[in-house]
């Protein structure tokens, strides 16, 4: 894949099939929305919320409201959690669950495509963030410039961060669309 997450349009039309039959909107309502559904709908919540919160704090210190002493240790522990936590996240998709619902719906592979090409390009960005963040943490202990290498760190955040929420998108309105139309148990059937 080439180009920049945040910047793709959602998934092409020829891909949003079931996301016609089973439309975001009615997700919530409909009673086949299954624990793994709600599962993976909650994780990813809780990666916009991880990533909102960093964002928040980012500006925050950026602008001076938050002072340097008191930002890297909060920053720490948090940035290590989602990073952590999201690469988890990925493996498990990555060799698991793409896989078998590929198989499950063979329509839909140039979409399984674009999502594996999104962890890889999401997995730069996240080495990216670990570097500037690091330059920046190292900075806050009196090795740098803070303000120079906090800029280098709001910036790999903030694309990791808006890419992810491309990614999140279109992985959902793949995923639970196609769980809501074959149900879960097919998913763990073969």
């Amino acid at each position: 894949m080439t180009g920049r997450i945040e910047d793709r349009a959602p998934l092409p039309a020829a891909l949003r099939f079931l996301l016609e039959r089973h439309p975001r909107e009615a997700w919530a309502a409909r009673a086949a929305l299954g624990p793994l559904a709600r599962y993976w709908l909650a994780r990813h919540a809780s990666f916009r919320e991880m990533g909102g919160a960093l964002g928040q704090a980012t500006a925050a210190f950026r602008e001076g409201r938050v002072e340097p002493a008191a930002f890297g240790p909060w920053l720490a522990p948090r940035l290590q959690m989602f990073l952590g936590e999201l690469q988890n996240h990925h493996h498990v998709e990555d060799y698991y669950y793409f896989p078998r619902l590929r198989t499950l719906e063979p329509r839909l592979t140039a979409g399984f495509e674009i999502l594996d090409a999104d962890h890889e390009t999401i997995h730069r960005g996240l080495l990216d963030v670990v570097e500037a963040a690091n330059a920046l943490l190292a900075a806050l202990h009196g090795s740098g410039e803070p303000g120079q290498t906090g800029e280098r760190y709001a910036a790999a955040s903030a694309r990791l961060v808006a890419g992810l929420m491309r990614h999140l998108d279109d992985e959902e309105d793949l995923i639970i669309p196609l769980l809501l139309e074959r149900g879960e148990d097919a998913l763990h059937e073969g």
